[in-house]
């Protein structure tokens, strides 16, 4: 059989490009209230951490639509600050997407992590980290979060079948995290298939592999604008305008630092998050005035009714 077999089932069979879309074509999608992107803040540890973030967004006048929260995992917030939280993301109407169990190694699992094991992957592991996953999960919905991030397709499948079974609330969205490392549109295929609302892909891809990822999937992608050093230092200012064209509906994510390690830990210096929170909403405005500049027709507003938004 002749690879033209192969090219002919997958472009009569599938939305998959044979190769990456250098191209370059505008994405016909939009969030809903004609966006083509947004603001996502990662890593939005406190309390004060995220009034801080909040206060600094209003004084350079710029809407943040999302935070990723508790990137060390719900687990270290007691009852009373995780309601609190979702308070304040009611009160502002910002997404919150929250981790309910960190994801970084830090029980008896350090594969991964090693020298070689990066290849490995960063799953759940074992059946029991499931159930306490689950177990936060609940938690977190009972102080009114909706939104999760979700660390790998077996969990995602677990979770959709919850939601779609009632079980859980049906208005609930699951962000996947790049530590899933998809990097194609195959990939984003099976999570949108799998239950996403959203995915992180790898923060290293060019525009035309994420180009590729629009051709093949409906849901928002979340693109890294600014990452830690420790996972490659990338900064795309100067790319954002493309993006947005490229890939809507997109986030921009921001997650500047020295490692996510370093941020998430339990002993992390609250006074750095802070500093670094201001940070974040200045990369944010920075990168609005360089989309402006481009001037390539893409559209940028504070429309919210589709956010899942806490419900304490």
């Amino acid at each position: 059989m002749s690879f033209a077999a192969y090219e002919k089932f997958i472009s009569q069979n599938t939305d998959f490009s044979l190769r990456d879309r250098y191209d370059l074509p505008s994405s016909k999608l939009t969030f809903p209230g004609s966006a083509h992107y947004r603001m996502e803040i990662a890593g939005i540890e406190t309390v004060s951490n995220f009034e801080i973030m909040l206060k600094e967004a209003e004084k350079r006048s710029i809407p943040v639509h999302r935070i990723i929260a508790a990137v060390k995992g719900a687990t270290l917030m007691d009852n009373q600050e995780l309601r609190y939280f979702a308070q304040i993301g009611a009160d502002s109407k910002t997404e919150v997407m929250i981790l309910p169990v960190p994801s970084r190694g830090w029980d008896i699992g350090k594969q991964y992590s090693t020298k070689e094991g990066y290849v490995s992957g960063m799953r759940m592991r074992g059946h029991d980290m499931i159930t306490n996953w689950l177990r936060e999960l609940d938690r977190c919905i009972e102080a009114g979060f909706r939104g999760f991030l979700v660390p790998d397709e077996g969990l995602l499948y677990l979770l959709n079948m919850l939601r779609e079974g009632g079980v859980i609330p049906s208005d609930v969205k699951f962000k996947v995290s790049v530590f899933a490392g998809h990097a194609s549109g195959v990939g984003g295929k099976l999570l949108e298939k799998l239950g996403a609302d959203s995915f992180n892909p790898l923060a290293d891809l060019t525009l035309p592999m994420l180009a590729s990822i629009r051709n093949s999937v409906s849901i928002p992608l979340d693109v890294y604008i600014s990452i830690v050093d420790s996972m490659g230092g990338i900064q795309r200012f100067h790319e954002a305008a493309e993006i947005a064209r490229i890939c809507a509906p997109v986030y921009f994510k921001f997650e500047p630092g020295p490692s996510e390690g370093e941020l998430y830990n339990t002993w992390v210096d609250k006074s750095y998050l802070d500093f670094l929170v201001k940070e974040k909403v200045r990369y944010m405005q920075i990168t609005k005035e360089w989309v402006e500049r481009i001037d390539n027709g893409v559209v940028f507003n504070d429309y919210r009714e589709d956010l899942c938004i806490p419900q304490p």
